[in-house]
């Protein structure tokens, strides 16, 4: 933690693609705030020990010369003169948050291996070095996966955990003095060590690229501490990674390079709220590069023009860092910048602090509705291998729901998963669910996303490595009914009676007379006008982000709803609603022809009403930055809130114009291919999911889809409703509109859901 100052390295030349929004020096509020912040982030326990520090320098350099016994052992067994064999090297090699310099207490040493080309992937690093480290006593929790798109080997070395890639160059030798940031190193290399070398460009490049390395530090600290806290921080859930937040950051400071770390914190919100996504973030040019790798170009590449918060890693070959975002996380992560901005504001009017900044985000009192997925296992390697598969997949959940509803229910996927003691080889997930603001509610119209988890759960199930014991259920729950597993020591909290950040965002909005509802979930549906459901809609655009203050709930109980599913004997009984409360009223009925199967537990099903979009849609253009003239704005002129503004808005304009669409090819295909499965299935058996909420007391009536599968018993306990199996005796078991090219239709007409359980099929 270096002293406040300007401290730029780069000599006055320009970094980044435009110039500089301003070169203003820090104030005296700058210094005491960015003073106020390091101390912060050292009382929460953002820094290692210096004990810890020597400890893993240790444990990297015992693992450097693992590597290299390795390598010329394996020389030496492949036939090499001795002459080869003392020559043979191999090297290791740091990269993300370690790299970076902004790694906690306990936290992965991302690591790379780098060898010679004889040293394979397969037989001698998953081989013969596997074995090597399996036989050392410092060695624990060793867990090679071969198979992930950067295969890994993770394990603990005397306590600290390591991730281990692997790169395979053409050379002979590997020098000691090895630059891997030169493009050479690329050449006759495979896929697998393109990706596997790419963390470490990318992270050098980062380094190489911001204007000051202990301002960037100590601001990307906080944001990486910022986004954990807000429930932001996860790649694999559709949210932003480590190196995502880097370049977020890293291009921030190269738009203030001589601001200090409250400004760039600042600014980090100011610019990111104005942003108009899906106009990427660079730090540099896009070079195409000399060895013929593909490169991010959506004037080139169909699939680059899907991804909707471009974030452009700055080394050949140039990725998007951030295609798993989809449109719900956008928009939650475009809300939370917006929030930012104001506190910081706040902070300035001396109205805010830090803590303000860093309160956690209530995930469990969000919202009113909530999809829990529960998987488990048979012991712990199965769960380990099952969960990262499940959690690899679960994005898609959220995409297809998204798609299916035509954007008009929207997923919050909670980063984490959690561990009920009582359940050996358990963990579970949670999605917070809400429809579109500001939409006009049909009454008669729901979701059912009942074909939705079919998908999801087909798509789980055909993992190749997939065990007898390996379970995957889907289930709807009330936020009054959420588990006490996930609460801190497994205790429901009270209500909190001191008054958030959030909370007086909240009762503001509704003083404003806000149409919709907060973060809390308190709002109503706006009960006129329909739903065009002949159109898909696209993502919210900018502007429909930037307005929204919270996430809304919005889960009205129709007055009188129905649902056909398949035959005439399939029927939802009627709900009515009472204000906010959503509880089922009726009795259970078990449906004709198979009473027997009908006796399941159950609670309350969720009416999610069908909505309209009421902001538009995107101008269906992709813009790029490129090098930009005159957009230097004076210290004077970049006091100006305004100015600024108007500079933002100059260095979002370049060539790379193409149309912006909602899904990626392959998973419209997926889906496709799984509906023609279904409609050709006949009898096959099948997880259907129906389940709705109303607003009083007791429980609903619910038929089986068929007449003969098992159905779902609604009782009044109210405490999670489960999606039993139901099976599928024809094409019209599930309401399933003519498949159209390139345009999966499916009936607006939804619930929520229920459990996928075993493993279809």
């Amino acid at each position: 933690m270096g002293s406040p100052g300007l401290g730029n390295r780069n000599g006055g030349q320009r970094l980044g693609i435009t110039e500089p929004i301003s070169l203003g020096g820090p104030t005296d509020y700058d210094v005491i705030k960015t003073r106020e912040l390091e101390k912060y982030l050292q009382d929460v326990g953002l820094y290692e020990s210096q004990e810890e520090a020597v400890r893993r320098e240790e444990v990297l350099g015992r693992l450097d010369q693992i590597v290299k016994n390795w390598v010329k052992a394996i020389s030496r067994s492949k036939g090499l003169n001795e002459q080869l064999v003392q020559e043979a090297n191999a090297k290791i090699f740091t990269f993300g948050s370690y790299r970076l310099g902004v790694h906690g207490p306990g936290a992965d040493i991302d690591t790379l291996c780098v060898g010679p080309r004889h040293a394979t992937r397969e037989e001698d690093f998953f081989g013969e070095l596997h074995k090597m480290l399996s036989e050392m006593p410092e060695v624990s929790e060793l867990h090679p996966v071969p198979d992930a798109h950067v295969p890994v080997m993770g394990f603990k070395f005397k306590g600290v955990s390591i991730d281990l890639l692997y790169a395979r160059l053409s050379l002979w030798v590997i020098p000691e003095d090895l630059d891997i940031s030169q493009d050479s190193i690329l050449q006759n290399t495979d896929e697998q060590t393109v990706r596997s070398l790419n963390g470490c460009r990318v992270t050098d490049q980062i380094l190489r690229l911001v204007p000051n390395i202990q301002n960037f530090r100590t601001t990307l600290r906080c944001m990486r501490f910022w986004a954990k806290r807000r429930g932001v921080y996860s790649n694999v859930a559709g949210f932003l990674g480590g190196i995502n937040w880097a370049l977020l950051v890293a291009r921030i400071c190269q738009l203030y390079p001589n601001a200090l770390p409250n400004m760039l914190v600042s600014r980090f919100f100011r610019v990111y709220t104005q942003w108009r996504w899906p106009n990427p973030v660079m730090l540099c040019p896009i070079e195409e590069g000399s060895f013929g790798l593909q490169v991010w170009d959506p004037r080139k590449y169909p699939k680059d023009r899907y991804h909707l918060m471009p974030i452009i890693t700055p080394a050949y070959p140039s990725m998007n860092s951030s295609y798993n975002v989809s449109s719900s996380t956008l928009r939650i992560m475009t809300d939370e910048f917006q929030r930012g901005g104001e506190i910081c504001e706040a902070m300035e009017a001396s109205k805010a602090d830090w803590d303000t900044l860093f309160e956690a985000y209530a995930f469990f009192d969000a919202y009113k509705n909530y999809l829990q997925i529960d998987i488990s296992a048979e012991n712990d390697d199965d769960l380990r291998k099952w969960k990262g598969w499940v959690e690899s997949r679960l994005r898609q959940l959220t995409l297809k729901i998204e798609r299916h509803t035509y954007n008009m229910l929207q997923c919050h996927p909670h980063p984490g998963d959690f561990q009920d003691k009582s359940r050996p080889f358990h963990c579970s997930y949670f999605m917070g669910l809400q429809r579109k603001q500001g939409v006009p509610v049909n009454e008669s119209e729901q979701f059912d996303i009942r074909l939705t988890v079919e998908e999801f759960k087909h798509t789980v199930n055909m993992y190749t490595l997939w065990k007898s014991g390996m379970e995957i259920r889907v289930s709807h729950v009330k936020r009054r009914n959420i588990p006490s597993f996930v609460f801190p020591g497994g205790v429901r909290p009270s209500r909190p009676s001191k008054a958030t950040w959030d909370s007086r965002r909240v009762s503001d909005a509704k003083v404003s007379g806000h149409a919709g509802s907060d973060k809390s979930g308190e709002g109503k549906g706006v009960a006129d006008g329909q739903v065009d459901g002949k159109k898909r809609k696209r993502v919210d655009d900018n502007a429909d982000a930037q307005s929204k203050n919270g996430k809304y709930v919005t889960a009205v109980a129709s007055s009188s709803p129905e649902v056909q599913v398949g035959s005439p004997a399939g029927t939802v009984s009627s709900c009515s609603t009472k204000g906010d409360h959503l509880d089922a009223t009726g009795s259970v009925e078990p449906a004709k022809g198979n009473a027997e199967s009908h006796m399941m537990n159950g609670s309350e099903n969720l009416i999610m009403e069908e909505l309209s979009s009421h902001n538009g849609e995107v101008d269906g253009s992709l813009r790029c930055s490129p090098p930009h003239k005159g957009l230097h704005v004076t210290a004077d002129v970049a006091t100006s809130k305004e100015a600024e503004n108007l500079a933002i808005e100059k260095i979002m304009s370049g060539p790379y114009v193409s149309h912006q669409a909602l899904q990626e090819l392959e998973e419209l295909e997926d889906d496709l291919e799984f509906r023609n499965q279904v409609v050709s299935a006949g009898n096959t058996n099948n997880d259907a999911l129906l389940s709705s909420v109303s607003d009083s007391a007791g429980a609903a009536s619910v038929l089986s889809s068929n007449g003969a599968g098992p159905s779902i018993s609604l009782h009044a306990s109210g405490s999670i409703e489960e999606l039993e199996p139901a099976e599928l005796t024809a094409m019209t078991s599930i309401p399933v509109a003519p498949v159209v090219q390139r345009k999966p239709l499916i009936r607006l007409n939804f619930t929520s859901l229920g459990k996928a359980s075993e493993k279809s099929g």
